[in-house]
């Protein structure tokens, strides 16, 4: 067996500057060497094993660091005690007797305590040894190894069965709660999709398209999987023992104290005209290349329009995902800026900035397709054939023209007539010959199943991509990078070297015989944990982001495709096993987190459940078969009378939206009182959270100095009254018979 280790510190051996003169590099050197000294000692003044040994190359040390038994139960009964006094839910109440045997300590609440006792500021009783700190600006970051014995078994398990509320208790011994939870929502996120994808299925080949039905039923199912997914979490917090875990939370080493809570406050309303200017010309880029791609490539038929068709996604492609880059970037500075106490509430805030543009992003070209392109395709199609070389006030027409002579007199190209270009035919090649100028072609060209086609490539072609993206990039990425540092392929699984040419180790006894099985079995360990270091963290944020995005696609806009919810559930059928082998293989391993809940992502999702009753509403009204192409029946109208008919279809399908979000509102507190009183009233997990709060109640009053009343009270046996003799004859006289006999007397 190899030696035990619950973390591993990784420690930069070398500037970060090249190059360095020779003075610098001495300077360098020494305070690096301090600071070495300095992290060692204070992890075994600490009560810790550290050892040092080399990593992947000579700029990076490894600390290897265990966590004796009698250090770790004092770790265990400071968190207890710290639950109890912050009345969390717990198996069992601390006492001076606590030891392991009373509560078995999983493989993820050690590395959690050790990992947390480690990189915890002295006030919070840590050591205070913090990534990114002045201080401590060599220490890289703080990992744990994985078990890779329970990944393979957790993959082949998966693979070949179905995922199990039992699997998933293991998951959650191994990575901790953070992770488990995710994986909780992922499954029942699942199988909550099997209900729409049958429905689904039968409205596709049997019913009407834009179904009033169909798009109700899935409006009420969005708003019940939010609601239900709110008590699960609830009820798995008492289960696991986190519920309220946010309190006992440790502060974020770079917390200001003593901030006015008025400022923090400001600093979060600044970031919303940056959030604001960033969605405006993320906006402004997609409505640009929206109309490029569905209205200008459609008119071109100049030379090379089949390359000229590819010029919306090279553009997107472009700018899109660099604005969202910086955009993140920019958003992260702020959330650090604002001085969260806490991790969770700074990664809440962070995770809201950021999927306000990834949902600008998702829905945005469809929110186009479905609003503008349907309804009034035609329309924008002639006034970009107006704009293009009809406009008096534009300069566009004499542009093409003059473009159209150059391409022509440059590679002898003639539009609309056979052969070579004669001088009879020069004056024919005008920009009405770049672009298609009749208006009947025109419209002939407007694709009636864009929609549709566009939910096909968001639901089935990127999740594919993603998928093939998750598991096999980082394969290519690993054997490129050990290619390049000339070590050769490696087999990608983290587990060594597929040939590699035999070298000594310096942390291996001189001397040593190489086939001794204890250095080998040492060697191969750290070979291990070498190649586990050059993994990324993980962290569930895009994980959560992309299941979230696509419950918008299957709550807000299914009802343009109902096929929809079929295609995200056999996806994420494959997700949550690609998932576990990108944790299990790709990454390293994530360090538990307690929690109670998904955080932000609940609050999108209400948002999402909320949004759909007003896009559903609105693309039946507009879509269904007595408003279907309103439009179109106008058309031979004069102008003031489709415009009249537009703003009232317009109008009206506003209307229709805002009554359909304030039906959102009541069939929320419908569900949410019903789900509760069927769920949670009753449940075994609210009898346990009844039973832990008042087992903490009768421990504190079993502490105070007066004793309590043993049993009920007899109310027909005398209780003696101290005696107070100042008013012993205010109490002695009793004027209320003789009133009443009096009142008698009078009556």
């Amino acid at each position: 067996m190899p030696p035990h280790v619950d973390v591993v510190v990784v420690f930069r051996a070398a500037s970060k500057r090249t190059p360095l003169s020779k003075e610098q590099t001495r300077k360098d050197a020494a305070k690096t060497q301090r600071q070495y000294t300095v992290l060692i000692d204070t992890l075994t003044r600490a009560g810790l094993k550290a050892v040092g040994r080399r990593g992947e190359n000579q700029d990076q040390l490894l600390v290897l660091v265990a966590c004796p038994s009698d250090l770790l139960v004092r770790l265990v009964y400071c968190e207890r005690y710290s639950d109890y006094l912050y009345g969390l839910p717990m198996s069992k109440l601390p006492s001076a007797e606590a030891d392991l045997d009373s509560a078995p300590l999983s493989s993820a609440d050690r590395v959690r305590l050790v990992h947390a006792y480690i990189t915890s500021t002295p006030q919070d009783g840590g050591l205070g040894i913090i990534t990114g700190c002045k201080e401590w600006d060599r220490v890289q970051s703080v990992m744990a190894l994985h078990n890779h014995e329970f990944n393979d078994q957790w993959i082949r398990l998966w693979t070949r069965h179905r995922i199990a509320s039992v699997e998933l208790e293991k998951v959650r011994d191994q990575f901790g709660d953070s992770i488990a939870l995710y994986f909780f929502f992922l499954t029942a996120y699942t199988r909550a999709l099997i209900f729409p994808s049958v429905l689904g299925v039968l409205y596709y080949f049997f019913g009407t398209p834009y179904s009033v039905v169909y798009s109700t039923l899935l409006f009420i199912w969005s708003v019940v999987f939010v609601e239900w997914w709110r008590l699960q979490e609830r009820i798995l917090s008492v289960r696991w023992h986190t519920r309220g875990s946010f309190r006992v939370e440790k502060r974020r080493a770079d917390f200001v104290p003593g901030f006015p809570w008025w400022r923090k406050e400001a600093r979060k309303m600044t970031s919303i005209p940056v959030i604001l200017l960033f969605a405006s010309v993320l906006s402004v880029i997609h409505t640009g290349v929206f109309i490029l791609e569905a209205f200008v490539t459609q008119l071109y038929n100049g030379p090379g329009y089949r390359i000229v068709a590819f010029t919306p996604t090279l553009l997107f492609s472009a700018l899109v995902p660099q604005l969202l880059e910086m955009y993140k970037s920019s958003a992260r500075r702020y959330t650090d800026w604002e001085n969260h106490a806490h991790q969770s509430s700074h990664a809440k805030s962070f995770s809201i900035k950021v999927f306000t543009l990834s949902a600008i992003n998702a829905y945005l070209g469809l929110a186009l397709s479905a609003f503008v392109y349907v309804p009034f395709g035609e329309r924008v199609m002639s006034l970009v054939q107006y704009s293009l070389f009809s406009s008096p006030q534009g300069r566009a027409a004499a542009i093409f023209d003059k473009l159209n002579i150059n391409l022509n007199d440059t590679f002898k190209f003639k539009l609309g007539v056979k052969g070579p270009i004669t001088q009879a035919d020069a004056g024919k090649t005008t920009a009405q010959s770049l672009f298609e100028a009749d208006t009947v072609r025109a419209r002939l060209k407007l694709n009636p199943s864009r929609l549709q086609e566009q939910m096909f490539a968001f639901l089935v072609t990127n999740q594919v991509l993603d998928n093939l993206r998750e598991i096999g990039l980082p394969f290519v990425m690993r054997a490129i990078g050990s290619f390049r540092a000339g070590k050769g392929f490696r087999n990608g699984s983290g587990k060594g070297i597929m040939k590699k040419k035999r070298v000594a180790f310096d942390d291996e006894p001189a001397g040593q015989i190489h086939d001794d099985a204890r250095t080998r079995q040492e060697r191969e360990f750290l070979e291990t944990v070498r190649s586990e270091a050059s993994l990324p963290d993980y962290d569930t944020f895009d994980d959560y982001s992309e299941m979230v995005t696509q419950f918008g696609y299957v709550a807000l806009w299914s009802t343009i495709w109902p096929l929809a919810p079929l295609m995200s559930l056999l996806n994420n059928y494959i997700e949550a096993r690609s998932d576990a082998f990108k944790i299990a293989v790709h990454v390293r391993r994530p360090i538990p987190v307690r929690t109670d809940t998904i955080g932000p992502w609940l609050e999108s999702l209400s948002f999402l459940a909320w949004l759909s009753s007003v896009t559903n509403s609105a693309l039946v009204y507009m879509f269904r078969t007595p408003f279907n192409g309103l439009v179109a029946e106008n058309a031979s109208l004069p102008e003031d009378h489709v415009n009249a008919a537009i703003k009232e279809l317009l109008l009206s399908a506003f209307l229709v939206a805002l009554l359909a979000s304030h039906v959102y509102f009541v069939l929320r507190a419908v569900v949410s009182r019903t789900l509760e009183l069927a769920i949670w009233r009753g449940s075994k997990e609210m009898k346990e959270a009844d039973r832990v709060e008042r087992e903490i109640k009768e421990k504190y009053l079993a502490q105070c100095p007066t004793t309590p009343l043993q049993g009920p009270l007899d109310t027909r046996q005398p209780v003696a009254v101290a005696d107070d003799n100042d008013w012993a004859s205010f109490w002695a006289t009793d004027e209320g018979l003789e009133e009443i006999r009096k009142s008698d007397k009078d009556a």
